[in-house]
C-alpha cells in the first residue's frame, strides 16, 4: 500500500491542473481550446510560437496553450483523464504510454483527421506506424529527438580528442579526460528517465533490437544474460569514475550544463539539449559543442537509434471533432518547423525541407536515416507500470552499482507478475 502522502501529493497536483486549466473554461467562448503539454522550462522552444500562428491565422479559434512541469504532467493528466475533467487536447509521448490510454478508452481516434489531412502523405510509414494503435490513429506527430551524445569541442580538443566510433575509443577518451582532471560524462537523473538512455543504448548495442524488443514484450527475463551484461558494463563505468558525482541529484539540464562549463566533457541525452545550448546558454553548434552517436560495441548487432516521438492526442470527453482543425493545421510544415526550430528536435514530416535545419541538425537526420533501427526510450516503449518499476531501478542502481544482480531479481520479480496477470 502506498502511504497516505502520495495520495495527497497526486491529488494536489490534480486539483491545481483543474482549477488551473479547466475552471477558466466557464468563462471563455465555445470556440476556445485548452491544449496542455509539457514543454516548460528547458524544453519550453517552439511550442507558443507554433500556437500563436494557428490563432493569427484562425481567427474562429482560440488555443490556449498551458504547459506544466514535467513530472507534474505525467501524474496529474492521468488523474485528470480519469475523472472526465479534460483539456481539450494534450502532448503526450507515442509508444507504451499511449497504448495505455488507449486500452483505458481515454483517448478519440482520429482516424478522419488523418485522411482528410492527407498525412500519409506528410508522415514516413514508421512514424504513421507510431501513431497507429489497436488499428486506429490516435496521434498527431509533433517533434522526433535523438538520444546522443553532445560534446564540448573545447574540452575534446584541449586534450586531443576526436568523437570515438567504437567502445574502445570511447573507453580511451573517458580515461584520457578522467586522467587530466575532466569529468567524462556529465549525467542528472535526478527524474530518474535520463538514466534509461544507459540501460537503452547498452542492451541495443550488446543484445540488438530484437531481444530488447523482447524483453520490452515480456517474452525475454530480466534474469537473462544480456541483461547481466548490461549491468556489469554499466557498473564498469560508474566505478572508473568517469561520471560526474551525485548524479541523482542533478537534472538533465543541470548536467548539461557541467558539459558547458567543461566540468564535463559529454552527456547522452536527447536533441532537446539543443535548445537549452543554443537559446539559454547561447552556445554555437559545430563550434561550441557538437555530437556523436553512442558507440558501436559488437559489429555483428545491427546499429539502432534511440529517442522519443512527441505526439498530440484527443481525450474521448473533449471536443474532437473541433479540434481537428488544429490537428491539421499543426501537421503543416511551417507549424512543425516552427517546432522544430525552437525546441532542437526534428519534424516527424516529410514536407519540411532539408535546408530548413541548421547543420548539426542534418547530420543528425543523416546519422538517423543512415541507421536501418528506431526505437523508443525504455519508458515510452515497455508498459507504464513496469516502466515506472524499471526508472526506479535504474536511479537506485546510480547510488549502488554493485546491488545491481539484486536490481535484476527485483525486476525479474515486477515483470513476471506484471505480465502473468495481463494474461489472465
Amino acid at each position: 500500500m502506498k502511504p497516505f502522502k502520495h495520495y495527497l501529493r497526486t491529488g494536489l497536483v490534480a486539483i491545481l491542473l483543474t482549477a488551473a486549466i479547466l475552471l477558466p473554461l466557464k468563462s471563455l467562448a465555445s470556440e476556445s481550446l485548452i491544449f496542455l503539454h509539457y514543454w516548460t522550462g528547458a524544453m519550453c522552444g517552439g511550442i507558443v510560437e507554433m500556437v500563436e500562428a494557428f490563432n493569427e491565422t484562425n481567427p474562429q479559434y482560440e488555443v490556449r496553450a498551458t504547459g506544466f512541469e514535467h513530472e507534474s504532467f505525467k501524474v496529474g493528466i492521468n488523474v485528470m483523464l480519469s475523472s472526465g475533467s479534460t483539456p481539450d487536447m494534450f502532448s503526450y509521448w507515442a509508444g507504451a504510454k499511449v497504448q495505455a490510454l488507449v486500452d483505458k478508452n481515454y483517448l478519440a481516434p482520429i482516424d478522419a483527421t488523418w485522411v482528410e489531412a492527407g498525412l500519409d502523405d506528410i508522415f514516413p510509414p514508421s512514424i504513421g506506424k507510431a501513431c497507429t494503435y489497436n488499428d486506429h490513429k490516435y496521434a498527431l506527430p509533433l517533434t522526433q529527438h535523438y538520444v546522443t551524445f553532445f560534446y564540448n569541442k573545447k574540452t575534446f580538443s584541449e586534450h586531443g580528442l576526436t568523437p570515438p566510433k567504437n567502445w574502445k575509443e570511447f573507453i580511451l577518451v573517458c580515461d584520457t579526460l578522467k586522467q587530466a582532471g575532466t569529468t567524462p560524462i556529465a549525467l542528472g537523473s535526478r527524474e530518474k528517465w535520463p538514466a534509461q538512455f544507459w540501460f537503452d543504448y547498452l542492451l541495443l548495442r550488446t543484445a540488438g533490437p530484437d531481444y530488447r524488443q523482447q524483453l520490452m514484450q515480456g517474452s525475454a527475463s530480466y534474469s537473462d544474460p544480456e541483461i547481466d551484461k548490461v549491468f556489469g558494463l554499466w557498473k564498469s563505468l560508474l566505478e572508473a569514475g568517469y561520471f560526474n558525482e551525485a548524479p541523482n541529484m542533478l537534472n538533465w539540464s543541470e548536467a548539461a550544463k557541467l558539459v558547458h562549463s567543461g566540468k564535463s566533457a559529454m552527456t547522452l541525452m536527447g536533441t532537446w539539449a539543443i535548445g537549452l545550448f543554443d537559446s539559454q546558454l547561447r552556445w554555437k553548434q559545430g563550434e561550441d559543442y557538437d555530437f556523436f552517436r553512442f558507440p558501436i560495441m559488437d559489429t555483428n548487432i545491427p546499429m539502432t537509434a534511440l529517442g522519443p516521438v512527441d505526439v498530440i492526442v484527443v481525450p474521448r470527453e473533449g471536443k474532437a471533432d473541433t479540434v481537428n482543425s488544429v490537428l491539421a493545421y499543426f501537421s503543416d510544415p511551417g507549424p512543425q518547423m516552427e517546432m522544430s526550430k525552437g525546441s532542437g528536435a526534428l519534424s516527424p514530416s516529410r514536407s519540411v525541407p532539408l535546408s530548413f535545419y541548421t547543420d548539426l541538425q542534418q547530420r543528425i537526420l543523416a546519422v538517423i536515416r543512415d541507421t536501418p533501427h528506431w526505437a523508443f526510450n525504455y519508458d515510452l516503449a515497455t508498459p507504464p507500470v513496469l516502466a515506472d518499476h524499471g526508472l526506479t531501478a535504474f536511479k537506485f542502481f546510480i547510488e549502488n552499482p554493485k546491488s545491481y544482480k539484486k536490481i535484476m531479481a527485483q525486476l525479474t520479480r515486477q515483470a513476471d507478475d506484471y505480465f502473468a496477470q495481463q494474461s489472465n
